[in-house]
C-alpha cells in the first residue's frame, strides 16, 4: 500500500512537471490590479463601460420627455374639449333654447339686412343705417357701428358667415352671458373702426402702418371682426390653444395673403380680444371696492334718521302739561247750571 501511494505521488509530480514543461513559462502570473485589461473583472469595475451607460440613458431621457409632452398635450386637449364643448352643451341642456336667443337674433338680423340689400332702394337704406366708412364723421360712425354688425359684407359669402356668426355668438352666450357677449363683440368691432381712422390719419408710409386716403371710402361692415374677437376671447379665457390657432393663425395668414382693410381690422380684433381676455376677472376687486364704497355712502345718508329713532326709543317723550283753567271755572268737566 505504501508503494502504491508513493507511486501515485510520483505520477502527480510528473504531471505537474509535464504541465510546466508544455508552457515553458510556469504558472500564469497574477493579474495586476492597475492593468487596463478590459476582459478581466477588474477592468469592468474601473468604469470603462461608462460611455455605454451614458449612451443608453439618452434614449431613456428622450422617451421620458416625449411621454411628458404627450401627457401635457392630452391634458390640454381634454381641458379645451371640456371648456369649449362639454360646458356649453350642459348650459344649453339646463337653460333650454332660450340660451341661444342672442345668436338667433344675430343670424336673423344678418339675413334680414341681406334680403333688403338685394334691391337698390333697400341697399341705400342699409347703407344709411349701418354703412360705416373711414371718412365718415366719428359721431355718425359710432352711431352706425352697432347696426353694421348685422350688415353682411358684399365681398364675402353670406351663408358661410352666418354659420360662423351663429357658432361664435352661441358659444359666447352660453359661456359668458348675453351682456358680456355683446360688450366683447362691440368692443372688438369698435377697436377696428377707430384704428383704421388712425391709420388713415397717418397716411401712406410709416413702415406699412398708414393707409392711403382711398381706403377711407371702402364700406366697412359685417360681423367678421366681432366673430374673430369672440372666438379669440373665448380661447384666451377658456385656455383653448387649438381654437386660438385656428382663429388668430387664420387671420394672420389672411392679412399676409390679402393685405386689405378687412385683414387689418381682423388683426386688430384679435389683439384687442387677447387684451380683454387677459383682463378677464381682474376687475372684480375694483367692482367689490366700488360696491363697498357706495354702500358706505348710502349708510351715511341713513345714519341721522337711525340715530333720531334710537334716541326717541331710549328717551320717551314726557306727557304734555294740562293747561290751567281760567278763574271762576271749576276743574271738573261737568257743567253746573
Amino acid at each position: 500500500m505504501l508503494r502504491t501511494a508513493e507511486g501515485r505521488r510520483g505520477q502527480d509530480g510528473d504531471d505537474v512537471a509535464s504541465g510546466e514543461g508544455r508552457d515553458g513559462e510556469g504558472p500564469p502570473p497574477a493579474s495586476d490590479p492597475g492593468s487596463d485589461d478590459s476582459s478581466g473583472p477588474v477592468g469592468n469595475s474601473t468604469g470603462d463601460d461608462s460611455p455605454h451607460r451614458t449612451g443608453g440613458d439618452v434614449p431613456g431621457r428622450a422617451g421620458a420627455a416625449l411621454r411628458r409632452f404627450l401627457r401635457f398635450v392630452g391634458r390640454t386637449l381634454y381641458g379645451e374639449f371640456q371648456g369649449m364643448v362639454v360646458d356649453p352643451v350642459r348650459q344649453l341642456l339646463r337653460r333650454g333654447p332660450s340660451a341661444l336667443s342672442l345668436a338667433l337674433v344675430a343670424v336673423l338680423g344678418v339675413i334680414f339686412f341681406h334680403a333688403i340689400a338685394q334691391r337698390q332702394a333697400g341697399a341705400e337704406v342699409v347703407r344709411l343705417i349701418g354703412g360705416v366708412q373711414g371718412d365718415l364723421s366719428l359721431p355718425l360712425a359710432l352711431l352706425r357701428t352697432p347696426v353694421s354688425l348685422y350688415v353682411p359684407a358684399l365681398d364675402l359669402p353670406v351663408w358661410a358667415g352666418i354659420t360662423q356668426l351663429f357658432l361664435a355668438f352661441a358659444l359666447a352666450e352660453l359661456t359668458l352671458g348675453r351682456a358680456r357677449t355683446l360688450a366683447v363683440a362691440y368692443a372688438t368691432t369698435l377697436m377696428g373702426t377707430l384704428t383704421v381712422r388712425v391709420m388713415l390719419a397717418l397716411g401712406p408710409g410709416w413702415w406699412g402702418l398708414g393707409l392711403p386716403p382711398e381706403a377711407g371710402q371702402v364700406l366697412d361692415t359685417g360681423p367678421s371682426a366681432a366673430v374673430v374677437g369672440l372666438f379669440t376671447y373665448l380661447s384666451v379665457v377658456r385656455r383653448a390653444p387649438v381654437v386660438f390657432t385656428l382663429t388668430g393663425g387664420s387671420m394672420v395668414w389672411e392679412s399676409i395673403t390679402h393685405p386689405n382693410l378687412a385683414g387689418r381690422e381682423h388683426l386688430i380684433a384679435v389683439g384687442g380680444a387677447i387684451l380683454l381676455g387677459l383682463l378677464h376677472g381682474r376687475g372684480q376687486p375694483w367692482r367689490d371696492a366700488l360696491t363697498a364704497r357706495l354702500r358706505s355712502w348710502t349708510s351715511r345718508g341713513k345714519e341721522p334718521e337711525d340715530t333720531l329713532s334710537a334716541a326717541d326709543e331710549s328717551h320717551p317723550s314726557a306727557p304734555e302739561p294740562v293747561p290751567a283753567s281760567p278763574p271762576g271755572i271749576p276743574h271738573s268737566g261737568r257743567c253746573h247750571g
